[in-house]
């Protein structure tokens, strides 16, 4: 078997529903935390008012045999319970956060099942020193593409396009300058760990953000101006919020 990169097994493809219809297809990954397995993604991919996009469960793809990277799972997770949502979700001074987050029962994935996690020791914690210009990873679905034989993400190329650290206008996020797609909507947002971090040696990334969407300018010429190319990435650091043990209120 060909060693598969443990980045790879970190991101799953999301596929929204409502009843038997598909609606959409995103990006997300695993965080754990104790003795919990959350998926991460986008609020808006659960979510999204001004769109109307009202989805009453997901469903996500795990590999489910270490020795036959063709062969998965499909898991399906609802949303709602009892008419109340299942997923928690952030918010700060600013307004929401565009992240979400829902438990994935461990009894529900098969025993062989592999996939890798982050966890709270991945976070790049906003006080450390990153470079504007560093080169970061995007890990995830673009437009659904995907090597559909091996249930594999792809991965860009991405660069620190503003202060880390710093919340840009304002808000809790920070950009990236990268070529983006719908369908990377929570994508997990990464560097390489520093030779330091020798306790990451399962998954030796740092993950920095959450990617949400690309900004545009509703003042830009569509034909004489190119899109901006700077995408929004939510700080990773709400993670630890969302995945407090103590009960979560909708």
């Amino acid at each position: 078997m060909p060693v598969i990169e443990p980045l790879l097994l970190s991101t799953i493809r999301v596929c929204t529903y409502v009843g038997e219809h598909l609606l959409t297809n995103a990006s997300g990954f695993f965080f754990a935390r104790d003795q919990h397995l959350f998926l991460v993604t986008s609020r808006h991919v659960l979510m999204d008012e001004p769109s109307r996009h009202f989805p009453d469960r997901i469903e996500v793809e795990v590999h489910s045999d270490p020795n036959d990277m063709g062969a998965s799972c499909v898991l399906s997770v609802p949303l709602y319970r009892d008419s109340q949502s299942l997923w928690r979700q952030g918010q700060d001074l600013a307004g929401n956060i565009d992240v979400a987050l829902i438990e994935i029962e461990r009894a529900t994935l098969p025993a062989s099942a592999v996939y890798h996690a982050f966890t709270p020791a991945h976070l790049q914690w906003s006080g450390a020193p990153v470079e504007v210009g560093t080169t970061l990873l995007v890990v995830g679905f673009p437009l659904g593409f995907h090597d559909n034989l091996h249930h594999m993400p792809v991965v860009r190329h991405a660069v620190l396009a503003s202060s880390f650290g710093l919340r840009f206008q304002g808000q809790g996020y920070f950009l990236t300058d990268a070529r983006t797609h719908r369908g990377t909507s929570g994508a997990p947002v990464v560097m390489r760990a520093p030779a330091t971090h020798n306790d990451l040696d399962e998954l030796p990334w740092l993950l920095l953000g959450i990617h949400s969407a690309r900004i545009d300018l509703g003042s830009r010429d569509l034909v004489q101006d190119e899109a901006l190319g700077l995408n929004c990435t939510w700080y990773a650091d709400i993670l630890l919020t969302l995945s407090e043990s103590c009960p979560f209120k909708s």
